[in-house]
């Protein structure tokens, strides 16, 4: 299992090193710092031009560049966005935030699509199979943006009409300024209010795609021989469930879960925006894009693909943890 585990670490490392190649090819070739000075009448001389792109490095050799940004990467340094502040400053507490809701949204989405892709498979072509069919299709079907809004309007008001106070927040990671006078508890009570929302918004939607590979994983392991071989040894079919069958149908969930974080940072965006959260997504549209700074998007980029590279990792050791023969492979 180490050997395993250190194999899978290094090809992590390289993909890793390939990503950062790419991410900063893309973004050198779609991006130009001097951009804004072009439309500004009169145009500034030739010599003005030269001297920022000398000022920025922009004079020196492709190569050069992205091995003197990746230098700095490795030591936690994004460079300086338009505004001569620090990437690295900006994107840590912003990840904090995005951080808290992608991984309540993975662990709710995961909770849920084995549940009831699991339950949908043992009880194939039954009522119960029907409807939650139906409303695993439905969450498919609906935008993000949508349903985030839906949730926003509707349900908190309903929430918290019925409790009589604020429970669930609609706008913000959390109640502007509640660390300046709250308890550790109160601050937390207060985050998880403001959690609750884009949390169902990003994991249900999630979710829905999950529970279709969860289903179709499990009924090929509920007709295969060693399930019915553990039946005929006389296990009940609840611990032959369980104990056998789930066990080898979470693989293709693992896959699935590891290949889809890249798709929970898009949603995490959108998300964010409906419900006005300060994270990455906020960070990309405001900071990055809007303004052309190509070091505010590298640093975004960098970041979502190391955790996706990570997740990928995470789930080949555990590929290896529920099938013991893949690391003997």
């Amino acid at each position: 299992m180490l050997f395993f585990t250190i194999r899978r670490v290094v090809a992590s490392a390289l993909v890793l090193l390939v990503s950062s190649f790419l991410v900063f090819t893309l973004c050198a070739k779609s991006f130009d710092p001097l951009a804004k000075y072009y439309a500004k009448q009169p145009t500034p001389s030739p010599a003005f031009f030269a001297h920022e792109r000398a000022v920025l490095g922009l004079d020196k050799p492709f190569l050069l560049r992205y091995f003197s940004w990746l230098g700095g990467v490795l030591t936690g340094n994004f460079g300086e966005d338009i505004n001569h502040s620090p990437v690295s400053d900006q994107l840590w507490p912003r990840l904090a935030v995005t951080g808290r809701l992608i991984l309540a949204a993975i662990v709710v989405a995961v909770v849920l699509a084995v549940i009831v892709g699991v339950l949908g498979a043992v009880r194939q072509y039954k009522a119960s199979d029907y409807v939650m069919t139906f409303v695993v299709y439905i969450l498919i079907a609906l935008p993000t943006f949508w349903f985030a809004a839906i949730l926003k309007q509707y349900v908190a008001n309903g929430v918290n009409s019925l409790f009589g106070s604020q429970v669930l927040y609609t706008i913000g990671e959390q109640t502007p300024g509640i660390n300046l006078y709250g308890t550790p508890g109160e601050i937390w009570q207060d985050r998880i209010g403001h959690l609750v929302l884009p949390t169902i918004s990003l994991a249900l939607l999630t979710f829905a795609a999950w529970s279709r590979f969860q289903r179709s994983a499990m009924l090929d392991v509920l007709g295969s021989d060693y399930m019915r071989l553990a039946r005929a040894k006389g296990l009940t079919y609840r611990r032959t469930v369980v104990r056998h069958g789930l066990r080898n149908a979470l693989i293709p969930l693992t896959t699935v879960v590891a290949l889809g974080i890249g798709a929970l940072f898009g949603g995490a965006i959108i998300t964010e925006t409906v419900f006005v959260w300060h994270g990455m997504g906020d960070y990309l549209f405001n900071n990055g894009i809007h303004q052309n700074d190509v070091n505010v998007v590298l640093g975004w980029l960098m970041v979502s693909a190391f955790f996706v590279v990570l997740f990928n990792l995470i789930a080949d050791i555990l590929y290896a943890v529920l099938d013991p023969r893949i690391r003997l492979a």
